[in-house]
């Protein structure tokens, strides 16, 4: 027969864990507009040097750090610390034609796919 201290232990281990690194990760909605997908995440206090995005064929790698400030707090939930977050997008991107901006503390890249990723119209041809 086994014993269990805290038969939850675990459990709440695990989701601390799930809990922490959530919060080191990065929140993205993304948009497929057919030749392009639209990317947008929360990056509050954030500037443009204070990211690195790097685009790899179909794989887009997004870094950064929220440095914290000097002072006392009453209470703090605001994200410290270094996050990344690295996805495969279903095609291939263009990275020569990407763009990011950052505005009112939203991060938006537009990223074009690769001609080869882009749908074509055939013209039927007809007698």
């Amino acid at each position: 027969m086994t014993f269990y201290i805290a038969p939850y232990a675990p459990r709440v281990v695990r989701r601390v864990a799930r809990d922490a690194e959530a919060a080191r990760s990065l929140a993205l909605n993304i948009r497929d507009e057919g030749e392009a997908y639209v990317l947008s995440a929360l990056v509050p206090g954030l500037k443009a040097e204070d990211l690195n995005i790097q685009i790899l064929d179909d794989t887009l790698s997004i870094e950064g750090e929220y440095r914290p400030d000097d002072g006392e707090y009453l209470m703090r939930e605001l994200p410290i610390g270094a996050f990344r977050r690295a996805l495969r997008l279903p095609a291939a991107l263009d990275a020569d034609k990407a763009e990011a901006k950052i505005e009112d503390g939203v991060l938006t890249l537009h990223i074009p796919k690769s001609e080869s990723a882009r749908p074509k119209t055939i013209k039927v041809a007809y007698n």
